[in-house]
């Protein structure tokens, strides 16, 4: 259950995060792309009618009379497409003389003025789509079109407009809107249920790691626990044995020739007889070889590690490495170090860490068992 309500919140999660990142990204992408739109419709049909201007002008400045350069502008226009951008011609009256819509011939201009003002002071893309879309301006009049660049012709009374249709324009604006919406949705459905699934592949992936990692962890615990006790109960017998003299005097004469009763050690110049029961371990260091008793007391020998190992009881005294031996009764914690290693705590002080390699690991725990 647990488990499930963090998938829940994380799927949770995801979807609110997209959904104020697509909030804020549609407009911005609806809007750029509105622009570049806009802005080559716009750029077009101002290039017209400026041409068309020129034209005028230079008919004109022929000899040709302004009714005669009228009728043929009108001519030309009136089979041109008013769904969206088209070039209209009105006098300075502001009544229309030429217009792709014939019956509009002679009509007052209704086109905003506010409008036609602003674009002469912000002439780009991102200002247009801002007065014609987000300002609205487009609807306030209730007109079909708006003049949103004027070429007046020279020495004539005459004003070549070209002309945007509202409606269109807001048709492609909520169809350009549209479609940003849709892909954002689909696009945000395929992020939501991807991410969901990645997470929850993760995630399940990282729990078996984890409780693989427990379970191996157990594993050593228990063996680690069971080789303590084994330590344990082997002090139990060792103590035992030690308390019952009949078993001392009992000792067969083959164990008293592999393993000798006590060994010569020295202080500085002192010969001193060490029982062998009283040797908590041996380790060697610069050479040289140091005996070291329960109680504390520390002195040298002549003979090398290996020689001292031959001559003690393998039952009792285990060879940990090419430094240490250490007696059984001498061990008091066993606890796991680095990669399958064991480390061993003395009984006695010191400052010596005495570590059983992966390799000798199998032998040390059966010797334990032995």
């Amino acid at each position: 259950m647990k488990k499930d309500r963090l998938y829940f919140l994380t799927l949770l999660s995801i979807a609110l995060i997209f959904l104020l990142v697509a909030m804020f990204a549609s407009q911005y992408f609806i809007k750029v792309s509105a622009n570049q739109l806009i802005e080559v419709q716009v750029e077009s049909s101002k290039r017209e009618a400026n041409e068309i201007a020129r034209f005028v002008e230079f008919q004109l400045a022929n000899g040709i009379s302004k009714n005669e350069v009228i009728e043929n502008i009108q001519q030309t226009i009136e089979s041109t497409n008013t769904d969206s951008w088209f070039v209209s011609v009105f006098n300075w009256s502001g009544k229309e003389v030429a217009n792709p819509n014939k019956t509009k011939v002679n009509q007052l201009i209704t086109s905003n003025e506010k409008l036609l003002s602003s674009l002469k002071e912000k002439n780009n893309s991102d200002d247009l789509y801002d007065l014609l879309v987000t300002n609205n301006l487009l609807n306030k009049n209730n007109t079909t079109s708006e003049i949103i660049h004027i070429s007046p012709i020279k020495n004539s009374d005459l004003i070549v407009a070209a002309n945007v249709n509202t409606k269109s324009i807001s048709a492609q604006m909520n169809a350009l809107k549209n479609n940003f919406y849709l892909i954002f949705l689909i696009m945000g459905i395929l992020v939501i249920v991807l991410s969901f699934l990645a997470v929850r592949f993760i995630g399940s992936a990282y729990e078996k790691q984890l409780e693989l990692k427990n379970s191996n962890l157990a594993s050593e615990v228990i063996n680690l626990s069971k080789l303590n006790t084994d330590l344990v109960s082997y002090r139990e017998k060792v103590t035992d044995l030690k308390e019952e003299t009949i078993i001392e005097e009992a000792e067969t004469e083959e164990t008293s020739e592999k393993s000798k009763q006590r060994i010569l050690t020295y202080i500085r110049n002192e010969l001193v007889p060490i029982p062998i029961k009283e040797i908590a371990f041996i380790f060697t260091e610069n050479t040289i070889t140091y005996v070291v008793c329960f109680d504390g007391k520390r002195s040298t020998t002549n003979a090398s590690l290996d020689d001292m190992y031959s001559n003690l009881d393998p039952t009792i005294f285990f060879r940990a490495n090419r430094q240490f031996i250490i007696s059984i009764a001498a061990i008091d914690k066993i606890i796991k170090y680095g990669n399958s290693q064991l480390k061993i705590l003395l009984q006695s002080k010191t400052s010596e860490e005495i570590i059983i390699s992966k390799n000798k690991a199998a032998e040390f725990k059966q010797w334990l068992n032995m």
